[in-house]
């Protein structure tokens, strides 16, 4: 039997991947992670924000900082998306290691 999840990002994550072992690959095509609504400034990188989320357990503020900081050369934002992953990270301290 699985134990609790510890925060909504566990939960999350084991969807995810619970979904991703029971869809075949005709499935796996017209899923949502490989396709992107606006764009295609994550779908373009070899690697995906949200598979690299996903995979390495990050949390939610670690994965916008993450995702800031991959679109900031694509989206065309730049200095925006940056100044965006910074306060990601400033919350990260804030809330992890009760820095100000």
């Amino acid at each position: 039997m699985a134990s609790e999840p510890k925060s909504m990002d566990e939960a999350i994550r084991r969807t995810v991947q619970q979904h991703f072992k029971k869809t075949d690959l005709k499935k796996q095509a017209k899923m949502a992670t490989n396709r992107q609504v606006g764009g295609s400034h994550y779908k373009d990188c070899k690697i995906q924000p949200i598979d690299y989320i996903m995979e390495n357990n990050l949390t939610f503020c670690e994965g916008n900082a993450l995702k800031y900081i991959t679109r900031h050369r694509r989206k065309g934002e730049g200095a925006k998306d940056i100044h965006k992953a910074i306060h990601y990270l400033e919350m990260i301290l804030e809330m992890e290691y009760g820095e100000e």
